[in-house]
């Protein structure tokens, strides 16, 4: 299947590289120092949310800022050796222009960047949590993306592992490709779903850009 576009929206975690051993492992270290059980822990959904999000289902207000700053800490301490590149990432990305695609986090802006340079991915546009005032499953951080890119978001496609940034993506007026990295296919919701962005190539065609993609849905 081809998907005709002026830019592409990358989410990061599951979708360019795996920190997933350091996120459960962080995580969980944190949930245990907060007192969090393991039932009430194991039904909040981690993956691609912002970390206030999360504690804000976990803990009182009181606690939230301290909870927060210490999740950031957690993880900024576990970058090194905890972030792999995940397959098809850099072939994809070295194929692509400059100034037309921008890596889409929920991740604060120190960490994203902590991960993507720990993975060797070079980036020139980065929307994090500290971009936005509402994060995904919300449109705002994809649609900050595209006007940052100067595209109509209409001429966007997402690339999300997670169902809350499909989920944006959508919202935002976007294409969305899926891959299953940390999903099974049944949870997810998009144009287009592949394992991952091994299976994706893109050509420069007239201007613009024209995303193939073995596997559809």
């Amino acid at each position: 299947m081809d998907l005709h576009a002026e830019a592409l929206l990358f989410d990061n975690d599951g979708t360019l590289v795996s920190s997933m051993e350091s996120v459960e492992r962080c995580w969980s270290r944190w949930a245990r120092e907060y007192g969090i059980t393991g039932e009430a822990f194991s039904r909040v959904e981690l993956h691609g949310r912002p970390a206030a999000e999360i504690i804000a289902e976990l803990l009182p207000a009181p606690v939230r800022a301290q909870a927060l700053a210490r999740i950031q800490s957690l993880e900024a301490e576990d970058v090194a050796g905890g972030v792999v590149l995940l397959p098809g990432a850099e072939e994809l990305l070295s194929a692509l222009p400059a100034g037309r695609w921008a890596v889409v986090t929920s991740a604060t802006r120190p960490l994203a960047g902590a991960r993507l340079r720990e993975a060797g991915i070079d980036f020139a546009e980065l929307v994090a949590a500290d971009d936005v005032t509402r994060g995904k499953p919300d449109p705002e951080p994809f649609l900050l993306a595209a006007a940052r890119l100067g595209v109509d978001p209409a001429r966007c496609v997402v690339f999300e592992d997670a169902p809350a940034g499909l989920a944006a993506g959508r919202a935002a007026g976007m294409r969305t490709v899926a891959l299953t990295t940390t999903h099974t296919a049944a949870e997810l919701d998009a144009d287009v779903v592949v394992r991952d962005l091994s299976v994706v190539s893109v050509q420069v065609s007239g201007g613009g850009l024209v995303v193939s993609t073995d596997g559809p849905r």
